[in-house]
């Protein structure tokens, strides 16, 4: 039999609230941290377009099974409707594709907010990532065709116009899962026979994440290579890497390691499971339940039913589990 191989990287856990730039893809974000990081494994809680910016959380380690739990948090985000032209990709990088000479007042757009406020239809952007028949719908989109994306229901929590121009108003939505922005501001321009795209988009908030855990991209070099005020060699180094196009040529670039002062940069992976009742237990219980065997919970203020819960011990995640009759039995095991 072949032998496995031995996994690369650091067995390090916990959740990187990334301030993403613009310009870079989600999948490159996570290849970076995943490489400044030396981590074993690395995912991200929900894509971020290349032109926005903003939260991307993004799970190392034991962290990525509970990357679920942040998908379906409530979100924020703040965003720039440009008035007077529908793009075919509804935001900056497609063509233009219809155009009019009317500009909505701040009245005409607060009017229309409620027809956008609570459970309301939507229909996805025709360049997006929705499968259509195996394809996404946005490898369609690039070839030339136009895609029958059928509606589907979404939750806005609020959306509010934040300032308001002569050609753009500036608005924040609280809204959840599966909500397009850009969706948002096609239907609006298309009620208000205007049409708009988005010109600016920032998401600054996932639940249970707020702007309070941003960290940069310049802020994790700057931990990673101990970069700091006239330390030229450093600034080189850290220059180097961003240079480097893939992962794997950062990889040839020799750097100073400081895991200490980037690991600190992390939020505990618990953080993402504050939406579950919370049962702490012993350390043998928590010996038992790594070993997939369920115990009996003997703390009073635990549900005695429950379809999902989290078990700590001494303030450290166990296990994701349902509790029946009084029995907690785990689902979701983590390394201890």
């Amino acid at each position: 039999m072949a032998r496995r191989g031995k996994k690369k990287g650091r067995p390090i856990s916990g959740w990187l609230i990334l301030d993403k730039p613009v310009g870079m893809g989600s999948t490159e974000a996570v290849s970076k941290i995943k490489w400044l990081f030396q981590a074993e494994k690395a995912g991200h809680a929900g894509t971020l377009d290349p032109l926005a910016s903003g939260m991307l959380p993004i799970a190392l380690g034991e962290a990525t099974k509970t990357v679920p739990y942040v998908q379906d948090g409530a979100k924020i985000y703040r965003f720039t409707v440009a008035w007077g032209q529908e793009r075919s990709t509804d935001d900056l990088e497609g063509p233009v594709s219809k155009e009019s000479d009317l500009r909505p007042s701040e009245a005409e757009v607060l009017a229309l907010l409620p027809k956008y406020t609570g459970v309301i239809m939507q229909t996805p952007p025709q360049f997006s990532a929705i499968k259509i028949a195996g394809e996404r719908a946005y490898d369609l989109a690039r070839d030339g065709a136009t895609v029958d994306i059928p509606a589907r229901e979404i939750e806005i929590g609020r959306l509010d116009v934040v300032e308001h121009g002569a050609d753009h108003t500036v608005f924040e939505v609280e809204c959840g899962k599966g909500t397009y922005v850009r969706s948002l501001a096609r239907d609006m321009g298309r009620d208000m026979g205007c049409f708009g795209h988005i010109s600016e988009l920032r998401r600054v908030e996932v639940e249970p994440f707020t702007s309070e855990d941003f960290v940069t991209i310049a802020e994790l070099e700057a931990a990673r290579f101990g970069v700091v005020e006239g330390n030229a060699d450093a600034t080189d180094i850290a220059d180097a890497t961003v240079a480097a196009d893939t992962a794997e040529a950062a990889d040839k670039v020799e750097v100073p390691i400081d895991f200490d002062a980037i690991d600190a940069l992390l939020v505990d992976t618990s953080a993402a499971l504050d939406c579950l009742p919370q049962i702490a237990i012993s350390d043998d219980a928590a010996t038992k339940i790594r070993l997939g065997n369920p115990v009996i919970i003997r703390s009073r203020d635990a549900p005695v039913e429950a379809e999902e819960a989290c078990a700590t011990a001494r303030g450290k995640l166990v296990a994701i589990g349902a509790i029946e009759q009084g029995m907690f039995k785990p689902k979701r095991v983590f390394a201890g």
